[in-house]
């Protein structure tokens, strides 16, 4: 059976903070605006971690102390883009051999605002289960709720 190639998610935000700042607030304190309820793990979520760097790991840490892998850094670019791979399919579990990809792009738009665009494409690697991943990350609660929280984080650290 062949895949067709779904549309990519894309979604956007603009922040009253700097490149730099709003870079760093979505990889470095990745931990403190990721919401507590998007997680894979059977424990309840205690860290978001995303390591810097090409390579990096990208996962959780439960409050029982295990560990549950989302992917890893594709492309580490500061301050002005990071490439995920995202390995958790349709089924809300970790696939180590398929994965779609998370671009984020950072753009100055002035010393104190950033445009934030978040892609989340070739969803159709998941599968069966890619359109249903599709519509859950293109839902009201999936990037772009993930990216208003991020925003407030962002601009709270630059106040």
């Amino acid at each position: 059976m062949t895949i067709e190639t779904l549309p990519a998610v894309r979604r956007g935000i603009t922040v009253r903070a700097s490149v730099e700042r709003a870079f760093r607030t979505f990889t470095a304190s990745f931990d403190s605006w990721w919401p507590r309820e998007h997680h894979i793990g059977q424990a309840d979520l205690a860290e978001a971690v995303l390591e810097p760097g090409t390579g990096g790991r990208w996962y959780e840490k439960g409050v029982d102390g295990s560990e549950c892998e989302w992917g890893r850094v594709l492309a580490w670019e500061p301050p002005h883009r990071v490439v995920l791979a995202w390995h958790i399919g349709g089924d809300w579990q970790y696939h180590p051999d398929q994965f779609s990809e998370v671009e984020v792009r950072f753009t100055a738009e002035g010393p104190d605002a950033t445009r934030v665009e978040l892609e989340h494409r070739l969803l159709e690697r998941h599968g069966e289960s890619g359109a249903d991943l599709q519509k859950s990350v293109g839902a009201e609660g999936g990037w772009g709720g993930v990216l208003e929280l991020f925003g407030k984080e962002a601009e709270a650290d630059a106040a």
